[in-house]
């Protein structure tokens, strides 16, 4: 029986379906209704087990839904930190970002590796050769500085994500689309400069745009997350239910 994955994250919610390991069908949903987008899932198949991992807590009304809707439930979120103990990651990382960390040691095995998540945030993980965790840094995405430039300048518009980088820029619209994307790419490459032996890895919803835009070789794992559920929950299975 197949086992349903649900990432809830700070935009939007990724879903999966999965056998062991392997991923299968991916849907994705923005919006606030989340439990009803998780049942129109299981209306026609019940998850021998349902990983949720989320951004923020659980409420108790939405885990008793979830439970009822799932053989097994397996939640990651503030409140059940203990998940993740035997994976060797500070519990002070969000959920989605361990789970990304955990795919990333699974596919890149015996490889030291520099983990890319570009989202609302971006966020910078290292992992040395033997998988363990060597620490990061979190700082603005791309949409969130769009959106900063805007909020706290009184002159500044709201920039959305040009489909072309002009650098420099030679209208206020183009320095400001140059500013951040340049920004982003001069800040990645300053990056994986202090790691060059490192395997990179991009993921998140900005994950295309910007490895498009590198020169660097770069892997693009857009459902790293995901993936890492999917070994967690393999782990689970073997060793509570088989």
């Amino acid at each position: 029986m197949a086992n349903l994955l649900i990432e809830i994250g700070n935009t939007a919610v990724k879903a999966a379906w999965s056998d062991g390991s392997v991923l299968g069908k991916t849907f994705r949903y923005q919006g606030e209704k989340v439990m009803e987008f998780i049942a129109s899932l299981t209306d026609k198949q019940i998850p021998l087990v349902m990983a949720v991992v989320s951004a923020r807590v659980i409420n108790q009304e939405e885990q008793q839904f979830l439970a009822g809707a799932s053989q097994y439930l397996i939640l990651l979120d503030p409140a059940h930190p203990d998940v993740l103990s035997p994976y060797g990651i500070p519990d002070y990382l969000s959920y989605d970002r361990a789970s990304s960390l955990v795919a990333a040691r699974y596919l890149f095995k015996g490889k030291s590796c520099t983990v890319f998540d570009l989202g609302t945030t971006l966020t910078v993980d290292y992992l040395d050769s033997s998988g363990r965790y060597l620490g990061g840094n979190i700082s603005l995405g791309c949409r969130t500085r769009f959106k900063a430039l805007n909020r706290y300048s009184k002159s500044l518009p709201l920039i959305d994500m040009p489909s072309d980088n002009k650098f420099p820029g030679d209208s206020r619209a183009s320095s400001i689309e140059s500013g951040v994307i340049s920004g982003i790419i001069f800040e990645i490459d300053g990056y994986i400069r202090t790691n060059p032996e490192n395997i990179v890895i991009f993921t998140g919803g900005d994950a295309i745009y910007f490895a498009k835009r590198m020169k660097n070789s770069i892997f693009v794992v857009c459902n790293l997350g995901l993936m890492g559920l999917a070994i967690i929950t393999d782990d689970y299975v073997k060793k509570n239910i088989q």
